[in-house]
């Protein structure tokens, strides 16, 4: 197999900060209630960590079998597309990548619920098999839904809603409508990650078949859609802090949404996608940072 420095390539370290986002808000908001729990914690980091690697290993694969990622694409070059891994090795990875998330999944909802509440257990199951097959279908396979202009929507509803609305039900085994808002927020932000992606890649996606949301907008359209999910997403935080704050400290986590103003404006006046590339780690990074903040306004 290729060698380690590939692997963690291929893995794409600089996103599994933002993929642990929704887990921290979630987990935040079901301590402030007073529900949290180390194990459920550890398995839910762990488990969305498995569904981030898992999706890029995917990801690399997909994409490079179907050429989308060429000598035109503006990224960093992929494992597949390089020849630093093989196609064989590559499957391999994503089935260990699979099985072992599932794992980490049914670990985490025996821990969250036990042998009770069979039912929601059997949801929970299903929402995590859900995913998998998420992560491995938004590039693969004829029917990739990611080349179809749905990656949007699936990562909104896995990263955000998922991630937050789920996590703080495995801990609390109950529902607060109200924390909807921050899972709308976190979904939007990530969605902005990925629309940002397809923005630097719009000509080479264009060409290759890929029809990503971008693609279908068009440029000017996308970076209005791109506007309107970071502010969208700081809107939602906000409503959610003046229902719930007790104090200033709640509202913390604005100070992480100072770096996206200015990325916005960059966004906005930008005419060469190769410097969208470095806005990626921005806005991926002030997504963490949005989350770790939150989570600390609420416990300090």
């Amino acid at each position: 197999m290729g060698k380690l420095s590939s692997w963690i390539g291929a893995a794409r370290l600089r996103t599994l900060p933002l993929s642990i986002s929704g887990i921290i808000v979630g987990s935040s908001i079901a301590g402030y209630e007073g529900d949290f729990d180390i194990a459920i914690f550890s398995l839910a980091l762990g488990t969305t960590l498995g569904l981030q690697i898992l999706s890029n290993f995917a990801n690399d694969y997909g994409d490079g079998i179907k050429g989308t990622d060429n000598e035109e694409r503006i990224g960093p070059m992929r494992a597949i597309q390089s020849g630093l891994i093989t196609q064989k090795d590559m499957v391999l990875a994503i089935i260990i990548t699979a099985v072992t998330t599932l794992l980490l999944a049914v670990l985490l909802i025996y821990a969250a619920f036990g042998s009770q509440m069979i039912l929601t257990s059997l949801i929970f199951f299903i929402l995590g098999v859900g995913a998998i097959i998420a992560a491995i279908k938004y590039t693969m396979g004829d029917s990739a839904y990611g080349y179809r202009g749905f990656g949007d929507l699936f990562v909104f509803i896995f990263f955000g809603l998922v991630a937050v609305y789920g996590s703080y039900y495995l801990y609390s085994h109950d529902h607060n409508l109200v924390s909807l808002f921050p899972a709308i927020s976190i979904g939007l932000l990530s969605v902005a990650v990925l629309n940002l992606n397809n923005l630097r890649d719009r000509i080479s996606d264009k060409k290759a078949g890929k029809i990503t949301m971008v693609v279908k907008l068009g440029e000017n359209r996308a970076k209005d859609y791109h506007y309107a999910l970071i502010i969208g997403a700081l809107f939602c935080l906000v409503i959610y802090s003046v229902i719930t704050s007790r104090d200033l400290n709640d509202f913390i986590y604005l100070f992480a949404f100072i770096p996206l103003i200015f990325h916005l404006q960059r966004v906005v006046n930008n005419e060469d996608p190769t410097l969208l590339d470095p806005e990626l780690k921005i806005v991926a990074l002030s997504t963490f940072g949005i989350s770790f903040l939150f989570a600390l306004g609420l416990i300090w």
